[in-house]
């Protein structure tokens, strides 16, 4: 960023608080997670990462704070018109539709941002609609590796697969940007790889923007381009990994020395 110029691609956030009662969960934190890059947002548990996820989200009203995407306002915008505005979102309990195949689940990513802005969309949709979305499907199931399980219910998954799957729905959305919590929750080290370097494939591809919370750090450490530290509802670091993996202060707040220099 150079002279007066503010990068407002992506998704910015400027002095969020966030309190529950006489409690403040986040304490003025400013962000940004900006297009083509992959962010990610670390801290303890109780650090306030989830509370900025929900705020981010639409799912919880902020105290105080803005809260703008690729240029847009979108501090007082519910869910579904987040979503409409180009952002997804993944939860660290994922929610899938057992009984429903890959294929299904990974439809519904566009299915329902389409029938969000019109809910008879979801009896009747045109032809050109239902083709953009087995395009979307089949590009995704591709790209996550799902092709050869399209057929299956999500209910008979492993772990990972059904990572997979989360992921794919979210993806076929098209949003621009993703919020993706723990996605790697549950799976082992091999899977983790896999999956990160998935969401490397397809921010390089799209150009779209990723705030990733994630406490895998070899994950975060290899993946994201920028990193912002939360401790106690504060922001108290932010930086490149290699930066984050020096910083004292991160050292003595969450990361501990083995982690750091593993």
């Amino acid at each position: 960023m150079t002279g007066n110029h503010r990068d407002d691609s992506g998704l910015r956030v400027d002095g969020l608080t966030v309190r529950f009662g006489g409690n403040t969960a986040v304490d003025n934190a400013s962000f940004h997670a900006p297009m083509g890059t992959i962010t990610g947002l670390i801290g303890p548990n109780g650090a306030g990462k989830t509370t900025t996820f929900n705020a981010c989200s639409g799912l919880l009203r902020p105290t105080t704070g803005t809260i703008g995407l690729s240029g847009q306002d979108i501090t007082r915008q519910p869910p579904a018109g987040r979503a409409r505005s180009g952002l997804g979102r993944t939860f660290q309990r994922m929610d899938l539709f057992d009984s429903l195949t890959v294929q299904q689940n990974v439809s519904l990513g566009l299915e329902a941002r389409v029938a969000g802005s019109n809910p008879l969309k979801q009896l009747l949709s045109p032809p050109a609609e239902r083709t953009a979305v087995r395009n979307a499907t089949e590009e995704v199931l591709d790209v996550c590796g799902l092709t050869g399980l399209r057929a299956e219910p999500a209910g008979s998954l492993s772990t990972g697969h059904r990572r997979l799957v989360d992921l794919g729905r979210v993806l076929a959305g098209g949003f621009s940007l993703l919020l993706l919590d723990e996605p790697s929750s549950g799976l082992d080290s091999a899977e983790t790889r896999r999956f990160g370097a998935i969401v490397q494939r397809v921010v390089a591809e799209r150009g779209c923007g990723v705030l990733l919370v994630e406490h895998d750090m070899a994950l975060v450490m290899s993946i994201c381009d920028y990193l912002y530290v939360l401790d106690f509802g504060e922001m108290i670091f932010e930086g490149t990994p290699a930066e984050v993996r020096a910083s004292e202060v991160v050292r003595a707040a969450y990361l501990g020395s083995e982690a750091v220099d593993a």
